[in-house]
């Protein structure tokens, strides 16, 4: 039986550590049926997802994944602030998960790359198009044991990653998914309190209500 949906939520970790244990079809497949089901403008649904398995089209794409992080994702770590609900040290613990992640990219199981019709480059607009199906995708896989993340970091290299997935004109890659069953284990997400992102109706003003967290 499915998880509480905000249980689900609230330990939906970026998993970043996998097993590279082959993950079955059927649950493949349970996890794209939930990423259709998602809500996208007009119903149009200009989506594609691909499941990439084939290790050299994964190998290839690691990559520019790789040399994203070392010309832009690194530095961001060890030299930014540590985000609200962690500290400086869990911050860079985290960098150690981000950098197993790159380094064995290539080596999760299979990755799903939702990718979605639109002009010569992605607009920002467009994302409300695919997104939606992004999280879907995200809590059935947690919903079903299994590790993922949403991650966008090859998009530093879009024209270079686009062509070694083949997409055609006009078709572009938002996001990689690499799922796999989890090194680690789910619990609950680091997060600053409800204070510190929640205005009222203009930018500075407080809430409408008690927002529960001593605010």
């Amino acid at each position: 039986m499915a998880q509480d949906l905000f249980e689900i939520m609230h330990s939906m970790r970026a998993m970043r550590r996998l097993k590279p244990d082959p993950v079955p079809d059927d649950v493949v497949r349970q996890i794209l049926r939930a990423a259709i089901g998602a809500p996208n403008g007009g119903n149009r649904q200009r989506w594609r997802f691909l499941v990439v398995t084939d290790p050299e089209v994964k190998s290839q794409v690691q990559v520019y994944y790789q040399r994203a992080f070392e010309d832009h994702v690194r530095d961001a770590y060890l030299h930014g602030e540590a985000p609200p609900g962690m500290t400086k040290e869990q911050h860079l613990r985290q960098l150690g998960a981000v950098e197993y992640l790159t380094v064995h990219f290539h080596e999760a199981p299979v990755w799903i790359v939702p990718c979605m019709e639109g002009g010569e480059t992605p607009r920002r607009a467009e994302g409300a198009g695919i997104y939606p199906a992004v999280q879907n995708m995200l809590l059935a896989a947690r919903a079903l044991g299994l590790g993922a993340t949403l991650t966008t970091r090859h998009t530093n290299y879009q024209r270079e990653v686009d062509e070694i997935f083949a997409l055609p004109e006009g078709v572009h890659s938002y996001a990689i998914l690499p799922i796999g069953y989890p090194m680690g284990n789910f619990g609950p997400t680091r997060r600053g309190s409800l204070a510190d992102v929640v205005d009222g109706s203009r930018w500075g003003e407080p809430a409408p209500f008690d927002l529960g967290d001593g605010a």
